[in-house]
């Protein structure tokens, strides 16, 4: 087997703790009943998945998301109940990757967009003091700034071309099993973070 010389993360289970189920019950106070059928961890309908590849704006994902809400939702209760996912970073597996770093080039790939980036980073800053997650990896590939998500082949694909490094030489690291299964499809090798589990745990 190839040596591996690159390290592709994925952000949200893996170095960033969310929660799925607290924006799940977020907006189903908002009037939002069907929130499960519409967003999982799983996979996204398609206004989810238009705003993680940057296909709509912030405006108009608030503008179709207040279509499912009762009528008195405000655009501030909408952003509140999509952020609620995001819990805090994994701090040891953040100064973990300052370890590997010494032997490995670095990646990230986080299914994302532009409401969460701007969350996320705050809680970044506020818990490490640093200026944001760009200054730990050589490159991080947002979903909804290269256009295309998790799982699809040609995400992995872009990813590889725009780094120039080789799927045999790399081990994408992520919490969801069909992220995985997209992953294995262009040659990536991969790790499958299970809960419970942290980077720190991976025998490289």
């Amino acid at each position: 087997m190839p040596k591996i010389k690159n390290l592709l993360f994925d952000l949200g289970g893996v170095l960033l703790n969310i929660d799925y189920n607290k924006t799940a019950v977020a907006f189903k106070k908002l009037g939002v009943h069907q929130f499960d059928e519409l967003y999982s961890q799983s996979g996204a309908n398609d206004l989810f998945e238009a705003l993680e590849t940057g296909e709509i704006s912030e405006d108009a994902f608030y503008a179709a998301i207040q279509q499912y809400c009762d009528p008195s939702t405000t655009t501030q209760q909408i952003e509140m109940a999509w952020n609620a996912i995001l819990l805090d970073f994994r701090i040891e597996s953040l100064n973990h990757l300052n370890i590997l770093k010494e032997k490995y080039s670095i990646y990230l790939l986080s299914n994302t967009n532009s409401i969460h980036l701007k969350a996320f980073d705050k809680i970044f800053r506020e818990e490490t003091g640093k200026s944001g997650l760009d200054d730990i990896f050589i490159k991080a590939y947002y979903s909804h700034k290269i256009k295309r998500r998790k799982p699809y082949q040609s995400t992995y694909q872009y990813v590889l071309d725009d780094a120039g490094i080789k799927a045999e030489e790399t081990l994408f690291i992520d919490d969801s099993i069909v992220n995985i299964d997209g992953a294995k499809e262009v040659g990536l090798h991969v790790y499958h973070l299970l809960s419970g589990t942290n980077i720190e745990d991976i025998q490289l």
